[in-house]
């Protein structure tokens, strides 16, 4: 509708300009603009509404209240009376667009023609690949893991139904010191296995661990479980191999992967054919990408060396730092640290100008708000060697806090004192799960309220939607048992007169909309707040207008219109990875 809007207005504001207001500039080109247009938070002022002819008033030299309403005439006389029904002007000038009837019921009949597929818009032949999850595989995915997972997976159905052909990824970080931290800490647990008299150190919190054991190792009893596997496939002469930390950190890598595999399919995340795929970071140093980068950001003046180490000169792309006496001076990062070993900066470089050579349109990070300080260097870096930065996209998540009887939760990963994603869906369901790490705006911190999310009631927001799903397929049980059914093609759509009908039939046809916002701005929050607009509006149109012991010319619109409603219930969470059941 806004794209019909559009083209008769820029037709009308050509007029306008040609007939009744030849001073405008010369310059001054009507096919050009392009329209905003907003529902309004009244009723009253109508369906759509428009500032355009506010916007209009500078460039045209004129009063916006005069060219509102020269606008208005012309679209009364010239829009499809099937589609707008009138055109106000209101308040200094804006325009307010009301919808004919006509254009509803058209619309209620394509979403039931278009079924699983309403909503999903062609192919535009673009391409994006979102990057999610990457997770050290340094233990079970946690809590803050599940809300980038969820987060990710579900900006990449938003793409996927907005035309977009979309490739998921997983970066799997293999390298670095915790790596080798997660090396050590299986060696000792294992160590203690084999030669039970080792001498032994107590960690805080009372675990009892060999002297070889690193003072920031990792505690869990994945940990345990990990070294148990090893002694028990392998023996126990493992220490005295010469490759024993690299053995040991495949080993462990090879558990946690299997265990995080299962943990995302479990929470709706497929991995493998069709999934998610691995990108593997190893394979930047085995092609020689990450040394390749420093050497051409040396080559462009950008590296120098300084105290062993090699610094990536950020302060000349622009980075500073407000010093203690209150003076903005550049600031440079270390690229490789002193011992050789490459800061999160510079293989994270390397891996987004891979991606860019890939050929994608939109590259999707998702990262948590840890990353806020780190990511800006990467797109430097990415700008400063050729690379189009300008398709990156970067969404930073808050954190969460898990809440049990309105106290905070106290988590730790090394420590293990973490609570793991398998535990909280364990505690209060996938679907909740997920529900809950989408229903807020993601740059907002997340309470995760668990006696909230166990509450089976319609007051767990998740199970308000589900509930509206459910109680509209009961409705449809109950009217086939009784011989009661609908023809789209045959019906008479007039017959739907009651204003909670006509606004629910708003509500819906506003679904495509409500997709292209949320996958444009990385929202996914905004379509969970859609549907339950749409589980609202029905609410108010079953409780106003009966459908089973109506006259049939009553019920089947109704009835028909109560299945549109089910189509956009379902496709809205298919694509949130939530689960529609029929019954609850």
């Amino acid at each position: 509708m806004t794209d019909y809007l559009a083209q008769q207005i820029r037709a009308a504001l050509a007029r306008f300009v040609a007939e009744a207001h030849p001073g405008a500039p010369d310059d001054f080109d009507a096919a050009a603009l392009d329209p905003e247009f907003q529902t309004p938070n009244n009723p009253e002022h109508g369906d759509l509404a428009s500032n355009v002819a506010l916007k209009l008033a500078k460039p045209l030299r004129s009063n916006p209240r005069q060219i509102a309403q020269h606008l208005a005439d012309a679209l009364n006389e010239s829009a499809d009376p099937k589609r707008i029904a009138a055109v106000e002007v209101a308040g200094p000038g804006f325009l307010n667009f009301r919808f004919a009837d006509a254009l509803l019921y058209d619309g209620v009949a394509e979403i039931l023609a278009q079924g699983d597929a309403y909503g999903r818009a062609e192919r535009t032949g673009k391409t994006a690949i979102v990057e999610y999850v990457s997770a050290n595989p340094t233990g079970p995915l946690t809590v803050g893991h599940g809300r980038n997972a969820v987060l990710g997976d579900t900006i990449a159905n938003l793409l996927d139904w907005t035309g977009y052909d979309v490739t998921r990824e997983y970066y799997f970080n293999d390298a670095g010191r915790q790596m080798r931290v997660l090396a050590q800490s299986v060696m000792a647990r294992y160590e203690a296995l084999v030669h039970p008299d080792v001498p032994k150190k107590t960690l805080e919190g009372g675990l009892v661990v060999p002297e070889s054991f690193p003072d920031d190792g990792y505690q869990g009893d994945y940990i345990q479980t990990i070294a148990e596997s090893v002694r028990a496939e392998h023996g126990s002469s493992v220490l005295d191999r010469d490759d024993a930390e690299t053995f040991f950190k495949a080993a462990a890598v090879s558990a946690i992967f299997a265990t995080i595999e299962q943990t995302m399919e479990r929470l709706g995340i497929p991995v493998g054919e069709g999934g998610m795929q691995y990108f593997n970071e190893h394979s930047l140093y085995e092609n020689g990408a990450v040394w390749d980068t420093v050497d051409r950001l040396r080559e462009k003046g950008l590296v120098y060396d300084k105290d062993g180490a090699v610094w990536f000169a950020t302060g000349k792309l622009g980075k500073v730092v407000t010093n203690d006496q209150g003076v903005t001076e550049p600031k440079d990062e270390v690229l490789v640290k002193s011992t050789g070993e490459p800061t999160y900066r510079l293989p994270d470089i390397a891996y987004h100008l891979d991606k860019l050579e890939r050929g994608y349109d939109k590259a999707v990070d998702i990262f948590g708000a840890d990353h806020i300080a780190t990511y800006p260097d990467v797109i430097r870096g990415v700008k400063s060697l050729g690379g189009d930065a300008s398709k990156i996209e970067v969404l930073v998540y808050q954190f969460v806090t898990l809440v049990r009887d309105g106290q905070e939760v106290k988590m730790s990963t090394r420590k293990a004192t973490y609570i793991t994603l398998d535990e909280l869906m364990d505690e209060v369901g996938e679907d909740v799960t997920r529900f809950f790490f989408l229903m807020l705006s993601p740059n907002t911190h997340l309470n995760f309220d668990l006696d909230l999310a166990k509450d089976a009631s319609e007051k767990n927001p998740v199970f308000y939607l589900q509930y509206a799903h459910a109680r509209i397929c009961s409705i449809l049980a109950k009217a086939k048992e009784v011989g009661l059914t609908y023809d789209p093609v045959a019906l008479d759509w007039t017959n739907l007169t009651h204003d909670s009908a006509l606004e629910l039939i708003k509500v819906l046809l506003g679904f495509p909309e409500a997709l292209t916002g949320a996958a444009e701005s990385m929202g996914p929050h905004r379509l969970a707040t859609y549907l339950r607009e749409v589980a609202v509006a029905f609410s108010a149109f079953y409780r106003d207008c009966r459908i089973l012991g109506e006259p049939e010319e009553i019920a089947q619109p109704r009835l028909a219109l109560a299945d549109a409603t089910r189509l956009v219930l379902r496709n809205g969470l298919t694509i949130l990875g939530i689960s529609a059941p029929e019954r609850m």
